[in-house]
């Protein structure tokens, strides 16, 4: 099949969106013949030489443009210009004779960019879309410090409902892919033709099942992720603040604006000897932190994906989770344990529940890892998801729906 493939950001040596984008160009090219429209970030290495052997349009991301990483990362001011330079090279194409059986863009996973391939009669896939959740109105307090821009993505309800661009892609789109299930309320206001749930990443392989059985006495926690406010790394660091009783250290591994916080709530509480701050670690790290933990707990309230919760299933690990979002979407109840986040002092109690009954639970906490280890298994790896992607191409090659 001919593939036109849309990622205004693709870096396999990057993190973020531009990482997932990267997995979707790679794994798509030893399936397709992948044409790759994307911007090279000045200082990255180009996407033509991570990509050897696909055929690669790329463009220099403008100037000034990445200096603030997360205002870009948030609002990606390089889109505009992508967007025109990508639509009007489509345009050349299909005018010299050139033909795609279909074009996907798989980012930005955010559901605020209309595709630069609208309209132009291909059939159009979007996504893996997420993102547009609210913080529970519990949390304002905690969030008053956050950037003035994160505010911006309040707007996003009223631009699904009136932004003609934005709705013309998602109308039109032949198919949009939905991280989680939230993402066909958050799009409601938009008549799609078709929606599929399908996470934005996966795995090659899952590492073999690690048997806890033998491991008696300390029970370990774990948290990973970037420490920013609304994936809870504080309501845990509160949480661990009433288990003085039991036996359980806490291990945190991510960096972030929230660490100060964090710290500033260990040397209150005295918990420097059970609660380890171990900031960014690779990915090699982390997998040794995976290993040697015995519960995941990771309170992220407002979560649009699931990926964080994949790794730690697929190193067969029971979960304290809150539900909602992508972590709600991409576990299941046999291996999770599921919190409601109305305020962060009733979230810090009901993680301090969750864990006290775990670690009291042996037995009951190894039969939720082994699910968790199940559940990934059967879906979160790259070769099932691709597969499905491919069916999901022919269809819409087959039925010529074009957007």
């Amino acid at each position: 099949m001919k593939l036109l493939l849309v990622a205004p950001t693709c870096n396999g040596d990057d993190v973020g969106e531009a990482w997932v984008a990267y997995q979707w160009a790679r794994r798509l090219g030893e399936r397709h013949d992948v044409t790759l429209l994307t911007y090279h970030k000045r200082g990255a290495r180009p996407a033509a030489e991570q990509l050897p052997g696909m055929r690669v349009v790329e463009w220099t991301e403008p100037p000034l443009l990445g200096r603030a990483e997360r205002l870009n990362s948030m609002l990606k001011p390089g889109y505009v210009p992508f967007y025109w330079r990508a639509r009007k090279w489509i345009r050349h194409a299909l005018a010299e004779g050139e033909r795609f059986d279909l074009v996907h863009q798989p980012v930005p996973v955010a559901m605020r960019y209309p595709s630069p391939a609208a309209g132009l009669g291909l059939p159009l896939v979007i996504g893996p879309v997420g993102g547009g959740l609210s913080s529970p109105p519990g949390f304002a307090a905690d969030e008053a410090t956050a950037p003035w821009f994160v505010g911006l993505r309040n707007l996003d309800k009223y631009r699904w409902r009136w932004d003609p661009m934005l709705r013309a892609t998602y109308r039109n789109a032949a198919c949009v892919l939905a991280i989680a299930s939230y993402v066909r309320d958050q799009l409601a206001p938009i008549p799609m033709r078709r929606l599929e749930i399908m996470s934005e990443t996966g795995m090659d392989r899952v590492p073999a099942f690690i048997d806890r059985s033998h491991r008696m006495g300390q029970v370990k926690l774990l948290f990973v992720g970037r420490l920013v406010r609304t994936k809870g790394a504080r309501d845990v660091v509160r949480a661990m603040a009433m288990l003085g009783d039991l036996p359980v250290r806490l291990d945190i591994v991510g960096e972030g604006p929230e660490r100060a916080p964090c710290e500033a709530l260990i040397a209150e509480h005295g918990l420097s000897g059970r609660v380890t701050l171990h900031g960014w670690k690779s990915k090699e790290e982390v997998a040794g932190f995976y290993r040697a933990a015995d519960i995941f707990v990771f309170p992220s309230y407002r979560e649009p994906g699931g990926n964080v919760a994949m790794e730690a299933m697929a190193y067969s690990l029971p979960l304290v989770i809150v539900d909602r979002g992508g972590p709600a979407s991409s576990t299941s109840p046999a291996c999770s344990v599921r919190l409601q986040a109305t305020t962060p002092e009733a979230l810090a109690e009901g993680i301090a529940s969750a864990v006290r009954g775990l670690a009291a639970d042996r037995a009951g906490r190894l039969a939720m890892g082994a699910a968790a280890y199940e559940h990934v298994t059967g879906t979160g790896l790259w070769s099932a998801k691709l597969d499905r992607m491919d069916e999901i191409y022919a269809e819409l090659v087959g039925g010529a729906t074009a957007a």
